[in-house]
C-alpha cells in the first residue's frame, strides 16, 4: 500500500499524531479521536500496522521506528495547519 494512500485515509494521520506521545489502547485512541467509529478505527489501525507504521504490543498500539520517523517529518505541519485553519476562519468571518 502506497504511503499517501494510507495517510490520505480518514483518521490515519490523527492516529499517528496521537500515538506519537506513546503507546495507547484502542479505547484511548478512540477517546482522542472522538468522532471516529470503532469500525473505521479498527480498519485504520490494521492498515497502519500492515504498512509497518504502527505495531500492537502488550501496552497497546505504538508507532514503529518507521512510524516515529514519519511523525518527525509530519510534526512541522501541525503549526502550519493551525495557522491555515485560523486564516480560513478569518476569511469566513469577513464574508
Amino acid at each position: 500500500m502506497a504511503l499517501f494512500d494510507v495517510l490520505g485515509r480518514s483518521w490515519a494521520l490523527w492516529v499517528i499524531w496521537h500515538l506519537s506521545g506513546g503507546p495507547m489502547t484502542f479505547r484511548q485512541i478512540q477517546h482522542n479521536c472522538e468522532k471516529v467509529s470503532p469500525t473505521v478505527l479498527n480498519k485504520r489501525l490494521k492498515e497502519l500496522t500492515s504498512s509497518g507504521l504502527v505495531a500492537r504490543g502488550n501496552t497497546g498500539y505504538q508507532l514503529t521506528v518507521a512510524g516515529a520517523e514519519l511523525f518527525v517529518i509530519l510534526k512541522p505541519f501541525g503549526a502550519w495547519l493551525i495557522r491555515w485553519a485560523e486564516s480560513l476562519s478569518s476569511n469566513e468571518a469577513e464574508q
